[in-house]
């Protein structure tokens, strides 16, 4: 994880969680110019409850073809049937999430086991691109999942992780670095800059207390047109 000092404080993250939400967050950032900050709109919450706040862990997945890794130093192929994912997975850290990226969307990238790992280590969810399984088992956990569904078919002889905590980058433009700020709800999953963190979440705070009073303003029968002219937010 990046420097303690260049992350969010964590009381800022439990803002985003109880106060704040991806579409006013999203707002605030196209008006900054960061314009591809939402993740593919595929990747959803495994239930419409779940929220994630927490720092970027991002993990780099690539398709493969059985449990054979290639030649190292002369030397034949090795079993590694998972590549680096135990590893990475053994290494989330508090408030961290486990992202990931890399592969086609033909099997499972994460399941109930990694989720029991993560909760144990204090992780903050998982956000993957591509599918997760043991979606039972993961509700029992009450781990929050974003994923693009449900589907068993195991990433084992199909799937490996070849590197961690590295910046990766989704096929929508979405590039996420190490301990960039991801937040996810039922509108989707998007990824702040850790270097904009503090302000992007201090104006996201502003807007929500602005979109406030506009509601009143409504519920008192004014025109939007008008209530727009006044305070610019609609």
């Amino acid at each position: 994880m990046a420097n303690d000092t260049e992350l969010l404080d964590p009381a800022r993250l439990d803002l985003i969680r109880t106060k704040l939400f991806t579409a006013v967050l999203g707002d605030v950032m196209d008006a900054r110019g960061l314009t591809r900050q939402f993740l593919p709109p595929e990747i959803r919450a495994l239930d419409p409850d779940m929220v994630i706040a927490g720092y970027a862990m991002p993990v780099l997945e690539a398709d493969c073809c059985g449990d054979l890794e290639g030649q190292r130093d002369g030397q034949g192929g090795r079993s590694n049937p998972f590549g680096l994912m135990l590893r990475a997975l053994d290494e989330l850290k508090q408030n961290e999430v486990y992202i990931c990226t890399g592969g086609t969307p033909r099997y499972a990238l994460w399941g109930e086991l990694m989720s029991t790992r993560a909760k144990t280590l204090g992780a903050a969810g998982a956000v993957v691109d591509g599918y997760h399984r043991d979606t039972n088992g993961i509700r029992r956990l009450g781990f929050p999942v974003f994923s693009y569904g449900s589907y068993a078919q195991d990433q084992r002889v199909r799937g490996r992780v070849i590197d961690y905590r590295c910046p990766i980058q989704f096929a929508n433009g979405a590039r996420v670095d190490p301990g960039d700020v991801i937040v996810g709800d039922i509108d989707g999953v998007l990824v702040i800059p850790r270097a904009r963190a503090d302000e992007i979440v201090s104006a996201a705070l502003e807007k929500v207390e602005g979109e406030e009073a506009v509601r009143l303003m409504i519920e008192k029968g004014e025109s939007t047109e008008a209530i727009f002219g006044k305070t610019g937010i609609m």
